[in-house]
C-alpha cells in the first residue's frame, strides 16, 4: 500500500504492478511514414517464483478478459498481447531480437523470466539485443523489495550492499536498466524502456526488473498511463552543412565506394540507395546486416565486404579512395579488421544515425536517417557521375564472383565423396529459396559462407545474426521471423554444434503451429572454428566430436548422435536427404508443407568457401614450440603488417 493516498482529482484504478505492466504493454504503438502499429506483439515467458503469481497471473487475465471485450474494470484493451511459452530464456530473447529485428524495429516481443538463474539465462539474450542494436523489452523477476523473507530462494548476498541482486549483471548489457522498488516508480520505468526502445540511435535491450512481492502489490495508478499512446520514430534530418561538405569529398572522388550497413535495411532506405548509386555511378558493398540493401544482381553491387567479402568488393575497397559508410557501426569483419581500405589518401564519410559511428575512422560525419540523407545527398551530388568505366569494372566484378559461386553451388563434391560441401547446401536452399522468403543463420563458418555467396534478391532474405555471433540462436531467432512474417517461408541454416545449443525450441515452433524448415549441416564437430585453429597453428584442436579414446585423447570414433531423429521427437517430421538432387527435392517438399520440417545432411568437415581475398585479425602465440604455429605466427605477422591505423 502506498504510504501517502492519491491525489482524489486523479483519475485511478487498482492493479496490481504486474497487471499495470500488462495493461501498458498493450496501449503502446509505434508510427513511421504513416504508418502505426502495435508495438508489442507479445509477451515471451517462462514462469518460476517471482513472476508466475505477478506476470503470469497478470496475463492470464488479461487473456481470459479479453474474450469479453475488457478487462473487468470498463477498460478495452486497444490490442491484446499474445503470451508464447518457451522453454528456454536465452532463446526466448532471440525469439524477440528475430522479431524485431525482421519488422525494422519498428515492434517487438517483450519478455519475462523468473527470479535468479530465470532472469539470468537472458544475459547472453541481452547482450545480443544491444550489440545489434535490437529493441527488446526484458522483464526479470528480481528478490523482495520489502527484504521481508531474505535471504530468498536463489538471492545473491553480498556483504556491501543488500540492494545487489544477479539482474545487476544486465546493467551493462542493457541500454536501458531500472529496478522498480516501489509502485510509484514503475510509470517512468516503463516510460524510459519505451524511449530507448523508439530510439533508432539508442535502441537495445531495455531492463525494467520486478521485485517478486512488488509484482503482486495493489496501487491506484493513474488511468492516464494506459491511455494508447503512439511513439513516433522520426527520420532525424541531417545538417546541411554536413550534407555539402560530404557532397564536396564525393566529388572530389575517383575510385568511391559504398559500404551499407543495417541501418539502411531498418531505415528502408534501399530503394533511396539504388537511386543514388544509379545516379552516382558508386558501386556497393555490403556488411553483414547491410546485405540485402541492393540485389546481388544489381550492376553496382559488389556483393559482401571485409573479412568474409567477396573479391569484387574487396578488390574496389583496397583502391577506394572515398569510402561512403550508410547505416554502417564498421565492425572488424566489415573492415577485415582494418585491412580492407589500403589507398594512403582514403578519406571516410559516415552517414548513420548514431553519433558514436557517424565519426569513425576520423571520416565526415552525417547523423541523420539513411533514407532521408541519402534524398538528400542524392540532390547534393545531382550531375557527378564516376566515369563509364568504372561503372562497367563494378559489374563485371560482380559478374567474375556469380560464376565463382555458381561452380562452388554445383561443384559435385558431394557425389564424388559421399559428403556435400557446405557450398552445395547453400546453393540448394538458394536456389528453392523464393525471392521474399528469408534465410536465418548465425554462428560458425556458415555465415561467412553465406554472406560472400547468398543470392539476395529482397531486402528482408538474408537474416544472419553477426553482431555477437552467438551460436544457439538460429532456431529460436528463426522463429521470432516467422511470428513476425508468417507470409514468408522461413529456412534456418544450422550446424550441428550451433543445433546442440538450443534444439528445444523447436517444441516452441509446434505448440504455436509456426512454420520453420531447418536445415541441418551435419560434419560433426566446429567447421568454422577448426578451420581458424588449423589455419592458426592450432591444427583443429577440440574442434571435432570424437570420443575419448584409450589414449586418454578426444581423437577416437564419431559420436553416435542422431540429430534428426532428436528433432523428430520434438514433435517435427524429419527429412534425410543423400545427395544434393535429393537435397533439392527435400527442400522443395518442406516448403510445400503447411508444418515445419527439419531437413538433416551429412556434410564435410574440411569443405571450404570461395576465397574473397578478406583477412580477420584473430592473434597467434608469439612463441611456441610447435612448428604449426611458429608457421601461423610468421604469417599473421605479415598481416598486421597490412592494417591501417584509422581512429
Amino acid at each position: 500500500m502506498s504510504a501517502v493516498p492519491p491525489n482524489p482529482a486523479v483519475q485511478t484504478v487498482r492493479l496490481t504492478v504486474s497487471q499495470a505492466v500488462v495493461r501498458f504493454l498493450q496501449a503502446q504503438f509505434t508510427e513511421r511514414d504513416g504508418v502505426r502499429q502495435q508495438f508489442f506483439g507479445g509477451v515471451l515467458g517462462i514462469f518460476g517464483h517471482g513472476n508466475v503469481a505477478g506476470v503470469g497471473q497478470a496475463l492470464l487475465e488479461a487473456e481470459l478478459h479479453a474474450g469479453e471485450g475488457g478487462s473487468g474494470d470498463g477498460w478495452v484493451p486497444p490490442a491484446q498481447v499474445r503470451y508464447v511459452t518457451g522453454r528456454n530464456e536465452q532463446s526466448m530473447v532471440h525469439t524477440a531480437v528475430g522479431y524485431a529485428r525482421q519488422q525494422d524495429r519498428l515492434q517487438t516481443l517483450a519478455v519475462t523470466a523468473s527470479v535468479g538463474p530465470g532472469s539470468t539465462n537472458m544475459l547472453t539474450g541481452a547482450a545480443l539485443a544491444t550489440i545489434n542494436r535490437i529493441p527488446v523489452l526484458l522483464l526479470p523477476s528480481d528478490v523482495f523489495a520489502t527484504r521481508v523473507a531474505s535471504p530468498v530462494l536463489q538471492e545473491l548476498e553480498q556483504p556491501h550492499g543488500y540492494d545487489v541482486s544477479v539482474n545487476d549483471a544486465f546493467r551493462p548489457l542493457s541500454k536501458f536498466f531500472d529496478r522498480v522498488w516501489r509502485p510509484e516508480q514503475l510509470a517512468s520505468a516503463l516510460l524510459g524502456a519505451m524511449r530507448v526502445l523508439t530510439d533508432p540511435a539508442e535502441t537495445g535491450a531495455a531492463t525494467v526488473c520486478l521485485p517478486e512481492d512488488l509484482q503482486a502489490e495493489a496501487w491506484d495508478f493513474p488511468v492516464d498511463l494506459f491511455k494508447e499512446r503512439t511513439w513516433r520514430i522520426a527520420r532525424p534530418v541531417p545538417e546541411q552543412v554536413a550534407v555539402e561538405e560530404a557532397a564536396a569529398v564525393i566529388r572530389s572522388a575517383k575510385a568511391p565506394l559504398v559500404v551499407a550497413g543495417g541501418g539502411v535495411v531498418y531505415s528502408r532506405a534501399t530503394e533511396a540507395l539504388k537511386a543514388f548509386v544509379e545516379a552516382t555511378g558508386i558501386p556497393v558493398g555490403q556488411s553483414q546486416a547491410g546485405k540485402g540493401a541492393i540485389r546481388y544482381d544489381h550492376p553496382l553491387s559488389l556483393g559482401a565486404i571485409g573479412s568474409t567479402g567477396t573479391t569484387a568488393a574487396n578488390e574496389i575497397a583496397a583502391e577506394a579512395d572515398v569510402v561512403i559508410g550508410i547505416g554502417t557501426r564498421y565492425s572488424d569483419f566489415t573492415t577485415g579488421s582494418r585491412t580492407a581500405f589500403q589507398n594512403p589518401g582514403v578519406r571516410f564519410v559516415n552517414v548513420n544515425v548514431a553519433a558514436i559511428d557517424a565519426v569513425k575512422h576520423a571520416g565526415v560525419p552525417v547523423q541523420g536517417d539513411a533514407r532521408t540523407t541519402l534524398e538528400l545527398l542524392t540532390s547534393a551530388l545531382e550531375g557527378f557521375s564516376t566515369p563509364d568505366a568504372y561503372r562497367e569494372r563494378a559489374a563485371r566484378l560482380n559478374r567474375e564472383w556469380d560464376a565463382v559461386v555458381e561452380e562452388f553451388y554445383h561443384s559435385g563434391i558431394g557425389e564424388e565423396t559421399g559428403l556435400l560441401a557446405q557450398a552445395e547446401v547453400i546453393g540448394a536452399v538458394d536456389e528453392v529459396a523464393g525471392d521474399r522468403d528469408v534465410v536465418v543463420c548465425a554462428a560458425g563458418s556458415l555465415p561467412g559462407d553465406l554472406h560472400c555467396m547468398w543470392r539476395s534478391r529482397d531486402p528482408k532474405q538474408y537474416h544472419v545474426e553477426y553482431g555477437y555471433s552467438c551460436m544457439g540462436y538460429e532456431i529460436p531467432g528463426g522463429i521470432g521471423v516467422a511470428l513476425a512474417a508468417p507470409d514468408r517461408d522461413v529456412f534456418i541454416t544450422v550446424g550441428d554444434g550451433s543445433y546442440l545449443m538450443s534444439p528445444t525450441e523447436l517444441v516452441t515452433a509446434v505448440q504455436e503451429n509456426v512454420k520453420v524448415i531447418v536445415v541441418i549441416l551435419q560434419n560433426h564437430g566446429f567447421a568454422s572454428i577448426g578451420a581458424l585453429s588449423e589455419q592458426h597453428g592450432s591444427q583443429r584442436y577440440g574442434t571435432r566430436y570424437r570420443k575419448r579414446s584409450e589414449s586418454g585423447r578426444l581423437d577416437g570414433d564419431k559420436l553416435p548422435v542422431d540429430l534428426a531423429a532428436n528433432a523428430e521427437s520434438m514433435g517435427v517430421r524429419t527429412l534425410r536427404p543423400a545427395n544434393r538432387k535429393e537435397l533439392v527435392a527435400a527442400l522443395q517438399d518442406a516448403k510445400a508443407s503447411s508444418e515445419s520440417t527439419v531437413v538433416h545432411v551429412e556434410t564435410d568437415l574440411y569443405s571450404q568457401a570461395p576465397d574473397g581475398g578478406g583477412w580477420w585479425d584473430v592473434p597467434v602465440s608469439e612463441v611456441s614450440h610447435l612448428e604449426s604455429t611458429r608457421t601461423a605466427r610468421a604469417w599473421y605477422e605479415g598481416k598486421k603488417a597490412t592494417q591501417r591505423p584509422l581512429v
